[in-house]
């Protein structure tokens, strides 16, 4: 059976058959204020929820931009990961990453094997710059992705450039053709109001949706992927927030109650805890067309909770 590992994306699990397949790689295109480093930071965080490592290569960013980013984002505790070591930085931005692909990468990998890890890079596009021909492109991209996910599963960002929705440049090409997955944020700033939708372009030795999902980026949850279905309405705010709490406290304790202590690891408490900081950062203003209600059960349905018949 093909072991599948949690995305820490809202609401997308259930469009990739599960998450994604572990040791695998996967790309995430989209253009400026998409949300791409925002998708990748909630991968790298589920990680550590379940006590697995993450690894986020910047080549853009520098590492205290991001970390402050993802604290105003919702992830309050990001430096406790920082301080014990399960969560590292490698600032790439300035340097030749060619070099460091080409002549450290592979003992970076031998020190790293085994770790069972989440590694980020963000942006995969200075990469692919940073050689003039398309075979050098391609063997570059190759071996930095077959070498990585040594480690663990693995996540790229990409840049959109040009047309909305146009794929087909050579610096997205290669790379979606070698990755094992593609999401595509799609991203259109200029409409009003601003429209975002997610489409899994592949998923390959997956089932996966082939629709178009409208999804929000919201402090403190981050992104949040809707059903289809979803339509931009006047929602009514009655969801008591204390009582879901409460049911959500009694599916938690429901869960591990039939888990064998020595696999209780696998759901930890820091879990619940991260449920409720989370779903106090919404407020009625920041649910904006969500029901309280369905954003909860979106941010549930990442954890296997549910709120349905729990007081």
């Amino acid at each position: 059976m093909t072991e599948r590992v949690k995305s820490g994306v809202f609401g997308l699990n259930e469009q990739l058959d599960g998450g994604f397949i572990r040791y695998s790689t996967s790309v995430v295109i989209g253009a400026s204020g998409a949300g791409k480093t925002t998708f990748a930071t909630q991968f790298l965080r589920r990680g550590l929820e379940m006590g697995e490592d993450g690894i986020f290569i910047t080549l853009d960013e520098a590492p205290d931009q991001i970390v402050r980013e993802a604290a105003m984002m919702g992830w309050e505790d990001i430096t406790k990961y920082l301080d014990n070591g399960q969560l590292v930085f490698i600032d790439a931005s300035g340097k030749q990453f060619t070099d460091f692909i080409q002549k450290e990468l592979s003992d970076f990998v031998e020190e790293w094997e085994g770790h069972n890890a989440r590694i980020v890079v963000d942006p995969l596009t200075p990469v692919l710059w940073s050689v003039d021909s398309k075979y050098e492109q391609r063997e570059l991209v190759s071996f930095l992705l077959r070498e990585v996910r040594r480690i663990g599963t693995v996540l790229c960002t990409l840049e959109e450039h040009g047309s909305q929705g146009d794929l087909s440049g050579p610096d997205i090409v290669i790379p979606m053709y070698l990755a094992d997955c593609v999401v595509h944020l799609r991203y259109t700033s200029k409409e009003s109001p601003e429209r975002r939708e997610l489409k899994i372009v592949k998923s390959r030795a997956s089932k996966h949706s082939r629709f178009s999902h409208p999804y929000r980026i919201m402090k403190g949850a981050g992104i949040m992927v809707l059903p289809v279905e979803h339509k931009v309405k006047k929602v009514r705010r009655s969801t008591d927030m204390e009582l879901l709490y409460k049911r959500i406290e009694a599916q938690y304790q429901k869960m591990i109650s039939g888990v064998p202590k020595k696999k209780r690891a696998k759901l930890p408490r820091e879990v619940f805890t991260n449920i409720r900081r989370t779903l106090n950062y919404l407020s009625e203003d920041n649910f904006g067309d969500l029901d309280p209600a369905e954003a909860t059960a979106l941010i549930l349905g990442e954890y296997d909770l549910n709120i349905e018949g729990s007081d």
